[in-house]
């Protein structure tokens, strides 16, 4: 039976950060926008080559492997760059008040 990339790539660990605040945005410079550019790149070219060649998910697949390995540096270097505040944040902080 095969399975789709879109199946292999959920199946990726998510950062608990990431989960609970799907709606933070991230200041991303320069090099690290070229580097998450050429990442997705590489990523992009290596599963349209996977799925071209018509082959299953295997638990031992290099060309998977080496994705998975691609997708992870990528996250790092996302989750490396500082987070943008939101606008609450941003009047929390002036005003002094915290969560309860």
């Amino acid at each position: 039976m095969a399975s789709s990339i879109a199946d292999f790539s959920n199946s990726l660990p998510v950062p608990a950060a990431s989960a609970s605040r799907a709606q933070i945005r991230r200041r991303i410079g320069p090099e690290a926008g070229h580097a998450l550019e050429k990442l997705g790149h590489a990523i992009e070219y290596l599963t349209d080559e996977f799925v071209f060649h018509g082959e299953d998910i295997a638990p031992r697949n290099a060309q998977l492997e080496a994705v998975q390995l691609l997708m992870r540096i990528n996250r790092q270097i996302y989750f490396a760059c500082p987070e943008i505040p939101t606008l609450c944040d941003r009047l929390r902080s002036i005003l002094h008040l915290h969560e309860v």
